[in-house]
């Protein structure tokens, strides 16, 4: 497998791909709901890769299994969403689409990688944590991230948290 950028054509796929990784919620009763909740529009992901902050992990026939859509926020990328269908997690997708994103952050001269998730799924903030990122206090939040997890909170996503990746440059 490898990491490559998101292309139009692969953006009809990702929908199925994001719908496919939130099955993994199912495991968790209070969560379970996000399995049929709404994922990202192809226009959405077409923004994505015209930003050129999109990335694809794909198979061997080069057919995508996971992807990673980013956001420039001052000196910060900010990663969106991150998704691996179910049938390729466990297999170090989520980190090399993190080290694309990287990669191209520090290209560009972001210092920081940052991102809103839930705090206690094993699978988001201990999976971040791992990879190095770090849990924002509430007194450590500017105003972009507060606002985000206000959004959230808004559309019923509860017990989140932002994180924050220093990328030396």
């Amino acid at each position: 497998m490898r990491i490559r950028p998101t292309l139009a054509r692969d953006v009809a796929l990702l929908p199925a791909l994001e719908r496919s990784a939130a099955q993994a919620f199912r495991q968790l009763p209070a969560l379970a709901w996000l399995a049929d909740g709404a994922v990202m529009a192809e226009a959405d992901h077409l923004a994505y890769v015209s930003a050129a902050s999109s990335w694809v992990a794909v198979d061997e026939h080069d057919t995508p299994v996971g992807f990673l859509c980013a956001t420039v926020a001052g000196d910060a990328l900010h990663i969106d969403e991150l998704s691996v269908g179910l049938q390729a997690q466990g297999h170090g997708l989520g980190r090399r689409l993190l080290d694309q994103a990287s990669a191209s952050a520090r290209q560009h001269g972001q210092r920081c990688l940052t991102l809103t998730t839930f705090a206690e799924v094993p699978w988001n903030a201990p999976f971040y944590q791992r990879y190095g990122f770090v849990p924002l206090s509430v007194g450590q939040l500017d105003a972009r991230l507060s606002a985000v997890l206000a959004a959230e909170l808004a559309h019923g996503l509860h017990n989140r948290c932002a994180m924050r990746l220093s990328l030396a440059l």
